[in-house]
């Protein structure tokens, strides 16, 4: 049996995150096609992970958006899943929202600001 020979989305996946990454040896793709279209799984080092996804996601977006492009190009649907590597943890409570102690006040002294205009506006 012939070998197969990597598709053009596989390969620019490859090309790009290989060029990002501090371990390009440690980048795997695995292609599969199915009804649905193509699924490009993307397998890096942990250390690397953040290098991949960037600020809020912004570079694993703009990945996926490109492979929309190629997959246009190509009349078929391109998705890329990302594989979290193992032991890893997500991202710690205190980036994803604000402290408690925090948002409360001020949320508090605005009605209570707002409280206090709208009893003086009855009193007239």
């Amino acid at each position: 049996m012939a070998e197969q020979r990597p598709s053009h989305d596989q390969e620019f996946v490859e090309y790009v995150v290989k060029s990002i990454v501090d371990h390009p040896d440690d980048v795997a793709v695995d292609r599969t096609v199915d009804e649905m279209g193509v699924l490009l799984t993307l397998t890096v080092s942990p250390e690397d992970m953040g290098q991949v996804i960037g600020r809020q996601g912004a570079t694993a977006k703009s990945v996926r958006t490109l492979l929309r492009v190629i997959g246009a190009k190509n009349n078929a649907r391109v998705n890329l899943k990302i594989n979290e590597p193992e032991g890893s943890e997500g991202p710690p409570a205190a980036a994803e929202a604000p402290a408690e102690s925090e948002a409360p006040k001020e949320v508090t002294e605005e009605k209570a600001q707002s409280v206090e205009d709208a009893i003086d506006d009855l009193n007239i």
